[in-house]
């Protein structure tokens, strides 16, 4: 993106700083324009980029991520299995395995009365891939 202002730069003109008991006058030499590439090369948009962005708001969560390295550990839990490991109530649990669930990163399986859940390896590998595109 290359910088252009809407009205033509004064090449020597003076910069007043101003920081609590001092004042900086520095003249700027712009007389050699700054042409600034774009930061990154990730070609994601729509759909996609809307699951990256849930992913990463989910896992910003401390206990949903406590959730999720618990389930790397113990795959197959029932909610009564967090409500035991976290300290917090089991409505609140069920909240968090909502969150991971709808972001995609852990999958259930009803069994009976309990759901069992797990990491859903496919989503995982998917935001890997797409994290090791922006790093």
């Amino acid at each position: 993106m290359a910088l252009t202002p809407s009205a033509p730069l004064d090449t020597k003109a003076p910069f007043m700083y101003n920081h609590r008991n001092y004042t900086m006058i520095m003249v700027l030499d712009m007389s050699e324009r700054i042409i600034q590439e774009p930061c990154c090369t990730l070609d994601i948009s729509g759909e996609e980029e809307e699951k990256l962005v849930a992913m990463f708001k989910a896992i910003g969560n401390p206990l949903r991520f406590e959730v999720l390295k618990y389930l790397v550990n113990h795959p197959g839990c029932i909610t009564n299995d967090f409500v035991d490991h976290l300290p917090i109530a089991q409505a609140t649990v069920s909240q968090h395995l909502k969150v991971l669930r709808q972001a995609g990163w852990i999958e259930g399986t009803v069994e009976g009365a309990a759901t069992s859940y797990c990491l859903n390896e496919e989503n995982i590998l998917w935001f890997r891939n797409k994290v090791e595109e922006i790093f």
